[in-house]
């Protein structure tokens, strides 16, 4: 209140200022009229001097008088009618005098109203730095969150068989909430259909059954769940869960990259430059959190004051059951060709759902479980790749490949 009792205080000061000089004008000035008249007289006495001295002869001298003092009678019937009139032009100045002081001090304070920071003064860094702790404290929770989110976009269409086998699945898991498998299951498949708060509440679960055995992955899928069905803000619990899988594993790119995402939604974005940009060049390409950061860290740097050019994307590595593996395994007898197979699917799998890949590895993983006969797994699968690349048609192309293979798609 004060700033603004200070900054009216200097408006009105100049304000008046102004008006004050365009009111009285110059020191000394006079109407043009008058000052004619003046000079006209002048001239007069100057004729009646030349005369006197013989300078002019009589008649020219009276030539002289008689112009000029016709000069007087024009002066002083025009200095007459601008006293009569007197008032018009004070006012007319007196109006200039307030629009000019209108318009500076009105478009002074819209400037500053826009392009500044009323009441924002020039804090020091460690204020700054308590101002985005205190921030992070009091920030809402994952309720307020929820809350507050957009809408989630909607996911692909699930088949209605799919639905049904997720509806069993759910029937299941309530009259055995202490089955590890199906809770993990109930997660993954509730994050295909888009149902984050339910895939996150049976996370917890999946924690809370495996106990200390819980893992670092375990609590970055937590975090995840908790951050997408919060619309990308990370709540104080989704910190608590990330907290919970950096101190199992400093490393973990999941748990990382939100991290930083925390730190840039609390004003902290240096620290968030540094965590994504050991992250991006640290790799691998084809990790799940790499494209978010390309996206979005040079606006980070920016905020954190960091002169910093992107590196070029290295080419993804393609991982999983390849040509050469298939072709060993025709050595093999039938029972342990299978298993092996049927073990390296497996992995692919478990790496895809935590850590995520390329749109070629998730084409594999389809037409591997189509190989395999698993058809309605090729189908969960293809659902939740729907999903993940729906806003990257080539991709998604790329995975529809295996998801024709498998014969689950079109």
């Amino acid at each position: 209140m004060l700033f603004w009792i200070i900054t009216l205080g200097l408006a009105v000061l100049v304000a008046a200022l102004l008006a004050i000089a365009l009111l009285r004008g110059k020191p000394g000035d006079v109407s043009p009229a008058a000052y004619d008249l003046e000079v006209y007289r002048t001239q007069l006495k100057e004729v009646e001097r030349d005369a006197a001295r013989g300078v002019i002869g009589p008649d020219e001298a009276e030539r002289l008088k008689a112009e000029v003092g016709r000069r007087i009678l024009a002066a002083d019937t025009a200095m007459k009618t601008e006293i009569e009139t007197g008032g018009q032009p004070r006012a007319a100045t007196a109006l200039m005098a307030v629009i000019v002081v209108a318009i500076l001090a009105g478009g002074g304070l819209y400037t500053y109203w826009r392009l500044g920071a009323p009441g924002y003064g020039d804090l020091a860094l460690k204020d700054r730095i308590a101002m985005a702790e205190e921030r992070r404290a009091t920030r809402p929770s994952q309720a307020e969150g929820e809350a507050a989110a957009p809408p989630i976009p909607e996911m692909p269409r699930a088949d209605s068989q799919f639905t049904e086998l997720v509806g069993k699945l759910r029937a299941a898991v309530a009259q055995r909430p202490d089955d590890l498998q199906g809770q993990a299951l109930l997660v993954r498949n509730e994050a295909v259909l888009g149902n984050f708060t339910q895939a996150y509440a049976a996370q917890k679960r999946v924690i809370e059954i495996k106990g200390d055995e819980a893992s670092a992955t375990d609590y970055a899928d937590l975090a995840d769940m908790l951050i997408l069905a919060a619309g990308g803000y990370v709540s104080p619990e989704a910190e608590e869960a990330l907290r919970g899988a950096l101190s199992r594993d400093r490393q973990n790119g999941t748990a990382l990259y939100y991290w930083g995402l925390m730190l840039t939604q609390n004003d902290r974005p240096d620290q968030a430059f540094n965590i994504w940009n050991n992250l991006l060049r640290k790799g691998p390409a084809d990790a799940p959190w790499i494209a978010p950061i390309r996206a979005q860290i040079t606006q980070v740097a920016e905020a954190a004051g960091v002169d910093f050019t992107m590196p070029e994307a290295a080419a993804p590595a393609l991982r999983g059951p390849s040509a050469e593996d298939m072709a060993n395994a025709a050595e093999m007898t039938d029972e342990d060709r299978q298993a092996m197979i049927r073990g390296m699917v497996e992995q692919l799998s478990e790496r895809l759902a935590s850590e995520g890949g390329s749109a070629a590895e998730w084409s594999r993983l389809i037409s591997a479980y189509g190989v395999l006969g698993e058809t309605d797994r090729a189908r969960a699968i293809w659902t939740e790749a729907q999903g993940r690349f729906a806003d990257r048609p080539d991709d998604l192309a790329t995975v529809r490949q295996g998801a024709q293979a498998a014969g689950v798609a079109e």
